[in-house]
């Protein structure tokens, strides 16, 4: 009786791993020392392809991951052979269900749920995700969510703002495409992005913060330093508004005035929506913090008042998405900006955009003003505003403390006597 030929112990676990990873009438087989894949369906032809590994335990790894790669091709409408050419490098993934569900998501953005403007869409989602489908277009196509992230974000810095917003929008529309058009798991974007945005080199020293404060004599003096012509005269508003408001840069275009309706005072209000991990901030009422000049003087903008004039005239600003940019792009070019930058370097700190912010922040510690006040006029949680500005919580915790065992020291004084 002839003998039966029984595999090796890895023979099995790779067909098991085989039929585990893929459908039914999947299967592997040797000949002449390569290895083979099958797939038989009822009522199809059979479908057979050579894989580039030899049929040996060293290869069981790189022969399971070929052999899933394949598979989930063919789950987009790839027949074997096409599918075993894209996973190979040798062919590019252009099925057209990255056009359809382009569409379909394009329609969710715009008509569905928290729907975003056309402007942003352009702006935002546009671009990485058309980088996206070129691609997955090219002559080396990804096979999964993490290296198409990888290769659509190269060209932005790490850490930087652009990064992160390309980021995002990439992955709601890979996390689209798998929840909505039911692409394979392996498009599903990682949770956690921060390992795709990256971190700037400047930023990755402990204790960084994303920029300092300036101390009201430092503004004062960028100011004065501003050129003296339309647009220089532009750009000293940009930089008084932040300050005396302690604005974030976008909020520029979403500032105006308006009578409050019980009192009739005018007031400065932010129509600004943040999103955040909590949802979406409200609209708010600022509160301006004046400045205080070298002789100790509170300065008088009149930012109100010319603003209710028409008598303040910002320059051209982007989209919001791009207003930080701008103002940075034009102070950087900036001799008094410059000189400002290296006089915080020299005590190792950075001056950025959002530094005006910062110094408003401090100013109302400085003040005396509750922490709650000023996250309200910021426009943030109190948690956060503990969180990115610790002067606000330290000093302040210690200040309070010694404030109170000064107060309760005359009656300790009376029981020692």
């Amino acid at each position: 009786m002839p003998r039966v030929r029984r595999g090796e112990n890895w023979e099995i676990a790779l067909r098991v791993g085989v039929r585990s990873s893929t459908g039914r009438g999947w299967s592997l087989r040797e000949q002449d020392g390569i290895t083979r894949l099958e797939k038989r369906v009822t009522g199809t032809p059979r479908e057979t392809v050579a894989l580039p590994f030899r049929w040996e335990q060293q290869a069981v790894g790189a022969i399971l991951a070929r052999v899933r790669n394949i598979y989930l091709l063919t789950l987009q409408g790839h027949g074997l052979q096409e599918a075993a050419r894209i996973a190979d490098g040798k062919a590019a993934n252009t099925g057209t269900d990255w056009g359809a569900a382009l569409e379909s998501f394009k329609r969710q953005k715009l008509e569905h749920g928290a729907a975003i403007k056309a402007t942003t869409w352009r702006q935002t989602y546009v671009p990485v995700l058309t980088m996206a489908l070129e691609v997955l277009q090219g002559p080396k196509p990804p096979g999964q969510a993490i290296d198409l992230m990888d290769g659509c974000l190269r060209g932005w810095a790490p850490g930087s703002r652009m990064r992160q917003i390309r980021a995002q929008s990439l992955s709601q529309f890979l996390r689209h495409c798998v929840e909505r058009e039911h692409f394979p798991e392996c498009w599903r974007p990682p949770a956690d992005l921060k390992a795709c945005v990256g971190i700037a080199a400047a930023a990755s020293a402990p204790g960084h913060r994303k920029g300092d404060p300036l101390t009201d004599l430092e503004v004062l003096a960028l100011v004065d330093a501003l050129p003296q012509n339309a647009a220089g005269r532009r750009w000293a508003d940009v930089v008084r508004l932040l300050a005396e408001l302690g604005l974030r840069p976008v909020e520029l275009v979403h500032l105006s005035v308006r009578q409050e309706p019980g009192s009739g005072e005018w007031i400065w209000w932010c129509g600004y929506r943040k999103r955040s991990g909590g949802g979406m901030t409200a609209p708010r009422r600022v509160y301006p913090l004046p400045l205080t000049d070298w002789d100790g003087r509170r300065v008088q903008w009149n930012l109100m008042e010319r603003w209710r004039a028409g008598l303040v005239e910002l320059p051209p600003l982007p989209s919001p998405s791009g207003v930080a940019d701008a103002v940075g792009t034009y102070l950087k070019r900036q001799k008094g900006w410059q000189a400002l930058m290296e006089r915080l370097a020299s005590r190792g700190e950075r001056a950025v955009p959002y530094s005006f912010r910062h110094g408003y922040s401090l100013r109302a510690h400085q003040l005396g003003i509750d922490t709650g006040s000023v996250a309200l006029s910021m426009g943030h949680s109190l948690e956060v505003h503990l969180r990115s500005y610790p002067w606000s919580s330290g000093s302040t915790a210690a200040a309070a403390f010694a404030r109170a065992s000064s107060e309760r020291q005359p009656e300790t004084e009376r029981r020692e006597v």
